[in-house]
């Protein structure tokens, strides 16, 4: 990634330029306007300037005041104009950032739900798009604010500047003598400023996590009675917050009373010298009062543009955070389609290490086949691969040894999204998107009719529990699905894998957290899912284990045992044990 001051904007014309249509014209509506706005002073020197000198001249007072007239007549006019193509300007200005903004956030989310997801686990809970909201934001301000106010502002001090050398290049040499000390105020103190920037939005994303997770964990909070607890560890990620921001806030302070010092120093300078030349008729008075206001705008324009750099410093790091979201590495991409799959899966010989475990080794040598149609079930104690195997087959990581195939094909040449398609998960902990169950149950086909969506509802035992409720399918789910029981959330994880008619069932059995009721209209929609489709279970009750064509005894990452329930019984080993200790 460039280090350079100047890669930020390039990164983000990249988007502006797409709307380039309306963004041009609006930036040459802006440098009309900031030049239309010099015409304040302009006119204003000949009103305050002009009738002195004429009258000190001879000049009829009828004559003056008529001048009067017209000078206000075409400020007036000047101003109208001004603030008719300023009209357009804010619109066509809004109207290109926030769809360039729109495309940014479109490009970002596109490109983070192809990361892998590995990228993920390594990520804080919520910290991520926190930090990206964050991050957004400040992008946001200086696309929308920053940029019309630094082109502005640059109009109005080149403007200004020449109109002051115009009306008296001595007083301009004298008020210029600021300028080198403003350039090095800013390359000095605009590095502190974008790192105390982007220290802040990283503590802000902090305090955002701690909140999300608490909201997340509410039930856990109070069960253990840890709102002290929580209270403290959100007001610690405050105050580091706060400490970062003050220390920003210092340097942003030091830099702008620097400023303010030197530009108000050096106008009380040249005011001072003003008044000597006027005193011996080196200027006339329209001449030192044009001076004087011109010399205004342009010191106003030099004291607003500490904290124009301020902000272009704090999108810098901004622009950088989120240019290196979308470097991360997507997905394999693309790959063969697997026409006409049939359901076949088998592992040879896989070994798995996770990437921020490295020096653990999950899965050692495992080799396993399952036919198409065929139930396989995988027990063994927890921590010993199972979950991992699941997590292989979906191509969440590639095995550091060994190969994957489906209908004999290698996983590594097949293409990820369409293999996904073709297989559907029930997992232990269902996820349920906040929408309404009818949303829910349609995730597993998108787009599905009301009628594919009743018809997986009732073969998964969920219809009738869901026609009872006030608003049937439109009934919210609530974050997570908390709305719901276990049972019911069960059903609908079955319904959405039904809607989905995948050839390959990956199932984390989650009966054993249920009471029997649930547990028995669970295990029928189970049973009618299964059918006709290879499943890969991972089994926790021993009428899941009786009803597999084979079982996988895993331990410390390797198949230790495999066979049928009865060979497995006669062998009279880890399997044996674990029926009569665990599995019930």
């Amino acid at each position: 990634m460039a280090n350079s001051k100047t890669e930020g904007f390039r990164w983000l014309w990249r988007y502006l330029s797409r709307h380039k249509a309306i963004f041009l014209p609006s930036l040459v509506a802006l440098l009309a306007t900031a030049a239309l706005s010099l015409a304040f002073p302009w006119f204003l020197k000949d009103l305050i300037g002009d009738p002195s000198d004429a009258l000190r001249k001879g000049v009829e007072v009828n004559t003056v005041l008529e001048k009067v007239n017209r000078d206000v007549l075409m400020l007036v006019a000047v101003l109208a104009l001004q603030a008719f193509i300023g009209f357009w300007r804010v619109q066509g200005f809004i109207r290109s950032g926030e769809a360039a903004l729109n495309d940014l956030r479109k490009d970002l989310f596109d490109h983070m739900t192809r990361l892998p997801v590995a990228f993920f686990q390594e990520q804080r809970t919520g910290a991520l798009s926190n930090r990206i909201s964050a991050d957004l934001a400040i992008v946001r301000e200086t696309l929308i604010t920053t940029v019309p106010q630094a082109a502005r502002q640059m109009v109005i001090l080149i403007l200004g500047l020449t109109a002051v050398f115009f009306f008296s290049w001595k007083l301009s040499l004298m008020m210029l003598g600021c300028i080198p000390l403003v350039i090095l105020a800013v390359a000095l103190i605009g590095r502190k400023v974008k790192a105390h920037s982007k220290a802040s939005q990283d503590a802000l994303a902090e305090s955002s996590t701690v909140v999300e997770e608490v909201c997340q964990a509410v039930a856990d909070v109070k069960a253990y009675g840890n709102e002290n607890y929580e209270q403290h560890r959100y007001g610690k990620t405050l105050k580091a917050f706060y400490d970062v921001t003050v220390k920003g806030a210092q340097t942003r302070g030091l830099f702008l009373s620097f400023i303010i010092f030197v530009m108000f120093g050096t106008i009380a300078a040249v005011i001072w010298l003003g008044a000597r030349m006027l005193a011996h008729d080196e200027i006339t008075q329209t001449q030192f009062t044009a001076f004087i206001l011109f010399s205004i705008f342009v010191g106003a324009s030099i004291g607003a543009f500490p904290e124009i750099m301020a902000q272009f410093s704090a999108m810098n790091g901004a622009t950088e955070r989120l240019r290196e979201v979308l470097e991360e590495k997507p997905e394999r991409q693309g790959g063969n389609p697997l026409p006409n799959f049939r359901g076949e899966l088998s592992l040879e010989g896989v070994t798995f290490r996770y990437p921020s475990r490295p020096d653990r080794e999950i899965l050692r040598g495992i080799t396993f086949a399952a036919k198409p149609g065929q139930r396989v079930a995988v027990v063994g104690a927890s921590g010993g691969g199972k979950s991992t195997i699941f997590s292989l087959l979906l191509g969440f990581y590639e095995p550091e040894r060994g190969a994957i195939r489906f209908d004999g094909v290698d996983m590594s040449t097949l293409d990820l999204t369409k293999l996904r398609k073709q297989m559907a998960v029930v997992p232990q902990e269902v996820m349920l998107f906040g929408g309404s169950i009818a949303d829910n149950i349609a995730y597993g086909k998108p787009g599905a009719s009301r009628a594919d969506i009743q018809a997986a509802a009732t073969v998964a035992n969920a219809h009738e529990f869901i026609s009872g409720m006030p608003e049937g399918y439109e009934t919210a789910v609530g974050p997570r699905g908390v709305k719901l029981s276990g049972g019911q959330r069960q059903r609908i994880a079955i319904a959405r894998a039904v809607l989905a008619d995948p050839r390959i069932l990956l199932l984390d059995e989650a009966t054993s957290a249920l009471d029997a009721e649930s547990e028995r209209l669970v295990n029928e929609a189970l049973e009618r899912l299964l059918e006709g489709r290879t499943a890969l279970v991972i089994a926790h009750r021993l009428s899941t284990v009786r009803n597999a064509d084979r079982i996988l005894v895993v331990q410390q990452g390797q198949i230790v045992e495999s066979g049928s329930h009865d060979e497995l019984m006669v062998l009279n080993g880890t399997y044996r044990l674990l029926v009569e200790t665990q599995l019930v």
